[in-house]
């Protein structure tokens, strides 16, 4: 069974991504987590003018987020009724970042499904930011659902990797399961201008193929300099419907985070990102 954590504000770009995660894993048996932090929201209200009015502002602010999950979780269950699909609501007076962390720990969250807004018209923003919050500072992946994306079904998922760390067979399971359901086709790219593996590049894909055995993988070396070029050109020319991405120091995936690097990246993400973080819990 999958632990699947929602992040929401309630508003819709959180919500797209909410019915994309219920119709993407009707296959599968899972506990969701639609969880709410309110704490920026209670301490920039409109009310909160003196510490006399403290209390009554929380009690409201908090009232509020549980109404408004409780209603959440009533639609949902009658718009998508599936028997293998447990509910459950966290409403939470904490940041984002910190009750996302201690979900994911204590209850062994297996995935955090969020909506993204893609590239604005600022060159130098992708992500929503609670989405770069979340992508930056919790130790779970993550799967970035851009705004009125509806194709849950993906057929051709794109694996950017350069071999060189060891990956977790947790993560790479989660990835396994996800294309599993729709029996989708991963391309394992390698970007580089030398067609050699060293042993550890080696030994790390022996690793990737043995937990991917059960999926259809194709393995391919690209040459080129430019990485981020060459990730934009094979997802314009192989129907891309999903990219998977290790989010680790110094990688492609960090350095799409930061703005003095985000012009080099020129693609916006228009679809699905999954975001592992090659951590381990148990």
């Amino acid at each position: 069974m999958l632990s699947i954590l929602l992040p929401t504000d309630f508003s819709k770009n959180s919500i797209n991504a909410i019915k994309y995660a219920l119709e993407f894993f009707k296959y599968q048996k899972v506990q969701f987590y639609f969880m709410h932090a309110y704490r920026n929201e209670f301490y920039d209200h409109d009310e909160l003018v003196s510490r006399a009015v403290f209390d009554d502002v929380l009690l409201k602010v908090k009232t509020a987020s549980e109404n408004n999950l409780k209603k959440l979780l009533q639609e949902f269950e009658e718009l998508t009724p599936n028997p293998r699909y447990t509910y459950h609501s966290i409403s939470a007076n904490n940041s984002l970042v910190e009750e996302a962390n201690e979900i994911a720990e204590h209850k062994n969250i297996d995935l955090i499904v969020m909506g993204t807004k893609g590239k604005s018209n600022e060159r130098h923003i992708i992500f929503g930011s609670h989405t770069f919050q979340v992508l930056k500072y919790v130790d779970c992946p993550v799967l970035a659902i851009p705004s009125n994306y509806k194709n849950t079904q993906p057929k051709n998922i794109l694996f950017p990797t350069d071999f060189l760390i060891p990956y977790k067979r947790r993560e790479l399971k989660l990835l396994s399961i996800l294309s599993k359901s729709y029996r989708s086709l991963i391309d394992i790219i390698y970007i580089s201008t030398s067609n050699k593996l060293s042993i550890r590049q080696q030994d790390h894909k022996d690793f990737v193929k043995d937990a991917l055995i059960v999926n259809k993988v194709n393995f391919k070396i690209i040459n080129s300099k430019k990485v981020a070029d060459a990730i934009k050109l094979y997802i314009e020319t192989n129907n891309i419907d999903m990219i998977t991405m290790v989010n680790t120091q110094h990688s492609f995936l960090e350095d799409m985070l930061f703005p003095s690097t985000i012009d080099k990246v020129s693609f916006g993400l228009d679809i699905p990102l999954l975001a592992l973080q090659n951590t381990t819990r148990n």
